[in-house]
C-alpha cells in the first residue's frame, strides 16, 4: 500500500488514504500510522464497509481495548463499543478528553460515523500541545507545577427544573460510580515527550486551591486550548473513522443539528498512567475502574 497523509490544518489533523482499515495491517503500516498520529494528533480515514468488529480490530492495532465506558452501557453484544447517539442524549457538547476521571484514561479514541445529520454535527478536536506552546512563559511555569482533580461527578450548571426524568436517569447512570483522580495539568506524552495541557471538562479543581481559584485558573488555561488556530473542525461524511490521540487533545461535539439523528460508535484503546514534567504519576482518589481498563505498558 502507498499511504498518503495530507494535512487538514497547519496545527492539527490529517486525512489518510491508501490504507484499507478494514483489513489486518502489517507492522510497517501501523508504525507509519502511529507516527502520523504523533505528528498530527487526529487522523481521518475512509471506513466504507467497516462494522463494529472491524472498528475494534483496527483500534487493536494500537493496543488493548477498554470496555465501552466505566458507567455507560455498551452497544448490545459489543462490550468495547460505546454508542454516541443524539437520540440517547449523548451529545457531548463540552470540551473534554475521554474518561480522564480514571487513573489511566484511554491513549486513543476512534469514532465511526453511522448516521449523519444533513447539516451540523461536527466534531471539534483541539491540539493541547500547541496550547501549551502558546502559553506565555509565566503561565507555563505556573501550569508546570499544578495538579488537577478530575471527576465524573460535578455540577453541570443546569437548573434542576430544566432536567426531565430521562436526563436525570442518564446523569444518575453516568455518576453511578464516583471517580476522582489527580492528574498533572501539564502531561508529558510517553512517545513524543511533548508537553500538553491535560485539563478539559472533567478537570474540576486544582489540588490545593479553592473551587473559585481553581475555576479561574482552569478557564484561563482552557482558553489557550480552544483557540481557533488549535482546532480541527471535522464535518462528518458517511462511513468515516477519526482516530485521535486522547493523551494530547480535547474534543467537542457541536450540537447544531436541530436534534436530528446523529449516531457514531466509539472504541477506545487502553492508556498509561499520566506523568507530569517532574516524572510524578497521577493518583486515584476514589473509584475502581478495573472493569473498564487495564494499564497500558507504554
Amino acid at each position: 500500500m502507498s499511504i498518503d497523509i495530507r494535512k487538514v490544518t497547519a496545527t492539527i489533523g490529517a486525512e489518510v488514504t491508501g490504507v484499507d482499515i478494514g483489513k489486518p495491517l502489517d507492522e510497517e503500516t501501523v508504525a507509519a500510522l502511529r507516527e502520523a498520529l504523533n505528528v498530527h494528533k487526529a487522523l481521518v480515514f475512509d471506513a466504507t464497509g467497516l462494522d463494529d468488529e472491524g472498528q475494534q480490530a483496527f483500534a487493536r492495532h494500537f493496543g488493548e481495548l477498554t470496555t465501552a465506558h466505566p458507567t455507560v452501557p455498551a452497544v448490545e453484544g459489543a462490550p468495547n463499543v460505546l454508542p454516541v447517539d443524539s437520540e440517547g442524549g449523548r451529545a457531548a457538547n463540552h470540551w473534554h478528553t475521554d474518561v480522564t476521571f480514571v487513573l489511566n484514561p484511554p491513549q486513543a479514541s476512534t469514532l465511526r460515523s453511522l448516521t449523519i445529520p444533513p447539516y451540523g454535527g461536527e466534531t471539534l478536536i483541539a491540539n493541547a500541545a500547541a496550547a501549551y506552546r502558546n502559553l506565555p512563559e509565566p503561565l507555563r511555569r505556573l501550569a508546570d507545577g499544578l495538579w488537577a482533580e478530575h471527576t465524573n461527578d460535578y455540577d453541570y450548571a443546569v437548573p434542576t427544573e430544566e432536567i426531565d426524568e430521562e436526563q436525570a436517569a442518564r446523569r444518575a447512570q453516568f455518576t453511578s460510580i464516583t471517580y476522582r483522580t489527580a492528574h498533572p495539568v501539564v502531561r508529558v506524552h510517553p512517545l513524543t515527550g511533548e508537553r500538553g495541557l491535560f485539563i478539559g471538562g472533567f478537570a474540576q479543581r486544582i489540588v490545593g486551591l479553592s473551587a473559585a481559584e481553581s475555576r479561574t485558573i482552569l478557564d484561563l488555561l482552557q482558553a489557550y486550548v480552544v483557540r481557533p488556530e488549535n482546532i480541527l473542525r471535522h464535518r462528518w461524511s458517511p462511513d468515516q473513522l477519526v482516530l485521535f490521540d486522547n493523551r494530547i487533545t480535547q474534543h467537542y461535539a457541536v450540537d447544531n443539528y436541530d436534534g436530528l439523528p446523529r449516531r457514531l460508535h466509539r472504541v477506545t484503546v487502553a492508556g498509561d498512567v499520566p506523568v507530569g514534567i517532574d516524572g510524578k504519576e497521577s493518583w486515584s482518589i476514589e473509584g475502581d475502574a478495573a472493569h473498564y481498563t487495564t494499564v497500558a505498558a507504554e
